[in-house]
């Protein structure tokens, strides 16, 4: 779902950035429901927080399972830490690292540059999602 959507290119024209692109095309894809306002939220966490640490792949999508898991708050969701860290596991399994600055050194090559980490990030986030039963 989200994968195709980013696929079919989804955040290019809009200039977002990999955080954005996730948790946007996540609002789209999985009909989330967040206001823009809610949305802008992700804009600080493109580029690994904007200083090249923590991925905005994994942190826009630890802003999905947020959305979709949590009803009041995060302590009282008890399924959100395990799904979060499936998240994280499959994404540094597959990809080495959740380190900005190293995913950009290890895979990101113009013209693309991260689009094919943020597609990756997008298709484990969809196996997940259908794993647990939260989307089809």
């Amino acid at each position: 779902m989200l994968q195709q959507y980013l696929e079919k290119g989804f955040g290019l024209k809009e200039d977002l950035n990999c955080a954005e692109q996730i948790l946007y095309g996540a609002n789209h894809a999985y009909d989330l429901g967040l206001d823009p306002k809610s949305l802008h939220l992700a804009g600080g966490f493109g580029g690994g927080m904007a200083v090249e640490d923590a991925c905005g792949i994994v942190t826009g999508a630890v802003m999905v399972f947020s959305a979709i898991y949590i009803d009041e708050r995060a302590r009282a969701t008890p399924e959100l830490k395990p799904v979060i860290a499936e998240f994280v596991g499959r994404f540094k399994k597959e990809l080495g690292t959740l380190n900005c600055k190293e995913l950009k050194a290890n895979h990101c090559k113009e013209p693309d540059y991260c689009r094919p980490l943020i597609i990756k990030g997008a298709e484990i986030l969809d196996q997940i999602l259908k794993e647990q039963g939260k989307i089809q």
